[in-house]
């Protein structure tokens, strides 16, 4: 099998890696030159772990290549994945499809024999309907069919999802293209990973109801965990029971600082859209929206109760500025919101991320930006955690206690124990979690069920 894959950004680049694993030729196409210059050199432009070790060895097998020549990429294949960027408008932050028509474009003006061009992008209901029109004008005598074929990737654990996958979801109406894409899959196929064949339109609404379904998860659990706070429950003890029903599951049920990245906020807003369109309100999707929102407001306000109602001329330090761990994605992250709320309080802010400072440094302005952790946290009156990366869960908090000019610890990812941080003589302050005195020391009850 040869396919072409149109876009060198996070999907494009992850699926043409991972089809070559599987033993497909790929050529990936990008109009940007210096990105393909740079993927030519083994650079890779984004951050995903394993991927720069699976690129080389797919390029070495002569599996996998990189062009800016469309004409090039999609000579000779058997189908084309168009993975291009759908970003929101800024005016109505509707989904922007003019990427996605101009590689249709682009693909039906040099495609030769038989093809299927498959929409991996995210997009609108009702684009790989437009993709086929737009196809079929350009090019009346074509020899086509159109798929979609939404991807479920999560950043930081992309390749793993990809390889393994939970079922792939395929929109093909023609016998000829479902027998395109079982070839394509076919390892996957040999796993026995359920792929569903289903309509245009069910593929591409799958998508945005899946992510819609998650984001809610986690913004219900950020719901309880306020319940929590108020009453003396633990919302993580609630969440832990609620995900052993096998109707529930335990993932995404995590309370923290609400939810960000290139996806969630996105695709809730998108269903919205389409839910207006025609004619079918997404009340439930609508809320969540809201509070997600304001959850990240809540965040910046809690900061400044745990300071004494004022941050002032204080210096806080914030660990994490990435969306999640394992990904230097700042799309939509919670700093975006919490940083420049604490600026415009007065605040002073120093950070660090293990990956992803400079791309949030594009973001945000008046940062200081340091080598580690310790660095950030010296002198700091408090300090906040916002994303989980691991080496934050293993922080030396008695070094950590004496370089800071106050003890105050925000840890908005619940990643320490409450009685471990009241030993080190921390004031701390979690999500949904009881126990905690009025000023953020841990009560003796709590430390004997610690």
């Amino acid at each position: 099998m040869r396919i072409a894959m149109i876009g060198t950004g996070y999907v494009g680049l992850v699926s043409g890696t991972c089809f070559a694993e599987f033993g497909v030729t790929v050529t990936c196409v990008d109009k940007d030159a210096s990105k393909i210059a740079r993927l030519n050199k083994g650079e890779i432009p984004i951050y995903e772990p394993g991927l720069d070790a699976l690129v080389k060895k797919q390029v070495d097998s002569g599996r996998l290549s990189f062009t800016t020549s469309v004409k090039d990429a999609v000579k000779d294949v058997d189908a084309v994945f168009i993975a291009v960027g759908t970003p929101p408008r800024r005016f109505d932050r509707a989904a922007d499809l003019s990427f996605v028509y101009k590689a249709a474009r682009d693909v039906a003006e040099v495609m030769d024999g038989y093809t299927v061009i498959i929409t991996k992008s995210t997009v609108p209901v009702g684009t790989a309907r437009e993709v086929e029109r737009i196809v079929r004008e350009t090019r009346p005598d074509g020899d086509f069919d159109v798929c979609s074929n939404p991807e479920f990737l999560r950043e930081g654990a992309a390749i793993t999802d990809f390889m393994r996958p939970d079922r792939v979801v395929i929109g093909a109406e023609s016998d000829r293209a479902q027998e395109v894409m079982r070839a394509i899959y076919r390892p996957l196929y040999l796993n026995e990973t359920p792929i569903v064949f289903t309509s245009l339109e069910t593929a591409e609404l799958t998508k945005y109801a899946a992510n819609a379904f998650l984001a809610t998860k986690i913004t219900f659990i950020n719901e309880i965990a306020n319940i929590c706070e108020k009453v003396g429950a633990n919302v993580q003890d609630v969440a832990r029971a609620m995900g052993l029903d096998g109707r529930i599951g335990s993932k995404f049920l995590h309370a923290g600082p609400g939810y960000g990245g290139s996806c969630f906020p996105k695709d809730t807003e998108a269903l919205l859209r389409i839910g207006e369109e025609c004619g079918a309100p997404q009340h439930i999707v609508e809320a969540v929206v809201k509070v997600n929102e304001e959850r990240r407001r809540d965040m910046a306000r809690r900061v400044i109760a745990a300071c004494d109602g004022t941050v002032r001329g204080k210096k806080i330090a914030i660990l994490g500025v990435s969306f999640k761990p394992n990904t230097d994605d700042v799309r939509d992250a919670p700093s975006l919101y919490v940083i420049p709320l604490l600026q415009a309080a007065g605040a002073k802010i120093t950070a660090f991320d293990p990956v992803a400072m400079e791309t949030a440094g594009a973001e945000l302005e008046d940062v200081e930006w340091c080598k580690d952790a310790y660095a950030a946290i010296d002198g700091a009156d408090a300090m906040v955690i916002l994303t989980e990366w691991n080496e934050f869960r293993a922080l030396d908090l008695d070094r950590a206690g004496a370089s800071m000019k106050g003890k105050i610890l925000c840890d908005f990812r619940n990643i320490y124990k409450a009685d471990q941080v009241a030993d080190a003589g921390f004031h701390y302050h979690s999500i949904g979690r009881p126990g905690m005195l009025p000023d953020g020391k841990i009560t003796e009850r709590q430390r004997a069920k610690a």
